[in-house]
This record gives C-alpha cells, structure tokens and sequence, in this order.
C-alpha cells in the first residue's frame, strides 16, 4: 500500500495507441513468437515522487482464429512519466491496441524542504 501524507494528491490520466500493425503487416499482425512494443507516456504534471500506475487494454483488435495471449503493464515509473509495455508471443495476431492509464499520487507543495 502507498500512503499519501498531507501532499495535494493528483490524478493523471491517458489513452495510447501503441501500434496499428494491420496496414502495413506490421510484427504484431504478421509475426510470431515473443514480441513486445513499448510507448513513453510523460505526465501532464511530475509527482512528488513516482506515483500509483495502473493500464488496462481500452480497445483490442485481434485474429480470433488463433488464441489471444498477452499482457500491458507500467514499467520504468518515475515522478515525470513511465513506460507502456505491451508483450504477446506464440501464434496470437494483433491488428491494434489501445492502452489507457491513470496515475495517482503525491504532488509537489510549495512548502516542501530539499536539504540536499
């Protein structure tokens, strides 16, 4: 659990395309295999310190005649933005994703101190 202390706290929110692959036969639509394509995101406003992320898939367009594997997760968090990683492997053939994202956490006040 992240306990915020008396910080403003702030909400960060977004919708990515991470790739659209099927025009143009691209690794996700075409390949096979591991593959994994990675989107920076950076924050409206930096946090305090790296905040809360959570991602989900907001809109998935795949081959329904082989088996849909896959994961999407934050990676490389820090309190300027963070990374989008989508992974899937084996047969599984994606025209396009769509992640969204809300980031929630501590921001900076004006009375906080840096000693050094």
């Amino acid at each position: 659990m992240k306990r915020l202390e008396s910080h403003p706290l702030g909400i960060d929110q977004g919708d990515v395309v991470l790739f659209s692959d099927f025009e143009d036969d691209g690794e996700m639509w075409a390949g096979s295999g591991p593959r994994e394509c990675r989107r920076h995101v950076e924050f409206s406003q930096a946090y305090r310190e790296a905040p809360v992320v959570q991602v989900s898939v907001s809109l998935w367009d795949v081959k329904t005649t082989t088996a849909f594997r896959a994961e999407v997760v934050a990676r490389e968090v820090t309190a300027q933005g963070f990374d989008i990683v989508f992974r899937t492997w084996a047969d599984t053939r994606i025209a396009r994703i769509r992640a969204a994202w809300t980031a929630i956490g501590a921001l900076p006040h004006g009375d906080d101190w840096e000693l050094y």
